[in-house]
C-alpha cells in the first residue's frame, strides 16, 4: 500500500474518532481508489456508510472486501446488519451466521453438532442456547414457542433470573442454566439462528399481540401503589453502557412533564438513577421505592408495574423488549441511524405492535425525537 494510502487510512482514523464521520468516510474512499486491493480499506468505508445510513453503499463497500477476501467475517457480518436494517431479513440472518467467526463471538457451542436449520421437529429435542443480552433473549425467546407448537420438546439457556419471567411463555419448556449444554437432544440452535432457520421474513415474524405475562398478584399490589390518577408513562432513559448512544438524558423528558395530567414514573434500575437527582427546576418524576424489582426473578416487579401505565416510553434498552412481548403501549427513542431491529425510516415495528417509534431527525439531536414524542402525548392526555 503506498505512502498516500497509509497517510489517508491514519487521517480517516482521527477523523473517525473526532466524530467527522463524513470526513472520515472520505478520507477512507481516496485510500480505498488508491489501493483497491487492500479489503480493510472498503471494509472501513462500508461501516462509515452503514454509520450514515446509507445502506446501500455500504453494501458495495462490504462487497468489494468480501470479493478480496470470501472469509472476511466482520465484512460479512456488518453485511448482514445492512440488509436486515433494510428489512431483507431471509438474507441478512441467513448472513449473520457469520458472527460465529468474528471477535466477541467465542461460545464453544457454536461448533456443537446436529445444528438446527428447519428440519421437521415433531417428537424432536431442541436445545436453543442464549448470545448477547437480555433485550435479544425477549425478542427472540418468541421462537422457542413456535418451536414447540411445531411439535419439538424445547431447552431453553437463559440466565436464572430471567427463568420466572420465560416461564410466562409457556409453561412446558424447559428452562436450563444460560451456559449448561445438556445432553439428549437431537438438534442445537443459537437463539439468533432461531430466524434464519424458520425463514423469517418480516412479514412472517411471529407477532402474538403478547408472549410474556405479568404476575396478577404483583400486578395487584403496583396497582395500589400507583393509583389511577392521571396520564401516567412509565419511563426508562439509560440502558447498557455498552450502547450509550442509544441512551438519552432523562431531563429531555422535562416539556413532557409540564403536561397537564401528566404523571412520569421511574422504571429505571441500576445506571442513570442518578440523574433523578440532576432534574430540571419543575420536573417531578415518580420513583417506586426500594423494594421495586429487588429479588433474584429480575423484570417481575417491571412487568406488573407496566400494566398500571398508560404508556412507556425508552431508548433502545431492554425494558422495551420487555414492554412490547407485554403488549404495553411502548414508545421508543431511537437514535438518528438506529439499532437493525427497529429497521430503517419505519414509525412502527413489524416484532411489537404495540410500539411506535420516534426518531432522531439529525444525529444526536435528542431534543427532535422529544419534541415528536411531546407532540403525540399531549394528543393522548387531551
Amino acid at each position: 500500500m503506498s505512502d498516500r494510502a497509509v497517510e489517508l487510512h491514519n487521517e480517516g482514523d482521527a477523523l473517525y474518532g473526532a466524530g467527522d464521520l463524513e470526513g472520515a468516510l472520505a478520507s477512507y474512499l481516496s485510500a480505498a481508489a488508491l489501493a483497491p486491493d487492500r479489503a480493510p480499506l472498503h471494509f472501513n468505508a462500508g461501516n462509515l456508510y452503514r454509520l450514515l445510513g446509507k445502506f446501500a453503499e455500504a453494501i458495495s463497500c462490504y462487497d468489494a472486501a468480501t470479493a478480496l477476501r470470501p472469509d472476511f467475517a466482520m465484512a460479512r457480518h456488518n453485511r448482514a446488519l445492512c440488509w436486515l436494517q433494510l428489512g431483507d431479513l431471509v438474507t441478512g440472518f441467513r448472513e449473520y451466521e457469520w458472527r460465529k467467526a468474528c471477535p466477541g463471538f467465542d461460545d464453544p457451542r457454536y461448533r456443537l453438532e446436529r445444528p438446527w436449520r428447519g428440519e421437521p421437529l415433531n417428537g424432536k429435542t431442541l436445545f436453543i442456547y442464549p448470545e448477547l443480552f437480555q433485550g435479544d433473549l425477549m425478542q427472540f425467546g418468541r421462537y422457542a414457542v413456535l418451536a414447540e407448537r411445531q411439535g419439538a420438546r424445547v431447552l431453553l439457556g437463559a440466565p436464572r433470573h430471567m427463568h420466572a419471567l420465560l416461564r410466562t411463555m409457556s409453561a412446558t419448556i424447559d428452562l436450563i442454566a444460560e451456559d449448561e449444554t445438556p445432553s439428549g437432544w437431537d438438534f442445537q440452535c443459537a437463539l439468533m439462528s432461531l430466524p434464519a432457520a424458520f425463514g423469517t421474513t418480516v412479514a412472517t415474524i411471529p407477532r402474538a399481540r403478547s408472549y410474556f405475562r405479568a404476575d396478577p398478584a404483583r400486578v395487584a399490589r403496583w396497582a395500589d401503589r400507583i393509583g389511577p390518577e392521571g396520564f401516567r408513562i412509565g419511563v426508562a432513559w439509560q440502558g447498557s453502557p455498552l450502547a450509550a448512544q442509544r441512551s438519552f438524558p432523562l431531563a429531555g423528558l422535562h416539556g413532557l412533564s409540564q403536561i397537564p395530567g401528566v404523571r412520569l414514573i421511574s422504571l429505571q434500575k441500576h445506571a442513570g438513577l442518578d440523574q433523578l437527582d440532576r432534574l430540571p427546576a419543575g420536573m417531578r418524576v415518580e420513583t417506586l421505592g426500594d423494594d421495586f424489582d429487588p429479588g433474584p426473578d429480575a423484570f417481575q416487579d417491571t412487568a406488573a408495574a407496566m400494566m398500571s401505565c398508560d404508556l412507556f416510553i425508552t431508548p433502545d434498552t431492554s425494558v422495551v423488549h420487555l414492554a412490547g412481548a407485554l403488549g404495553r403501549p411502548a414508545w421508543v427513542a431511537l437514535p438518528h441511524i438506529s439499532d437493525w431491529r427497529w429497521l430503517h425510516d419505519r414509525a412502527d415495528s413489524p416484532w411489537y405492535p404495540s410500539a411506535r417509534l420516534f426518531r432522531q431527525t439529525a444525529r444526536d439531536d435528542w431534543p427532535s425525537a422529544f419534541a415528536q414524542i411531546e407532540a403525540a402525548v399531549r394528543v393522548l392526555a387531551a
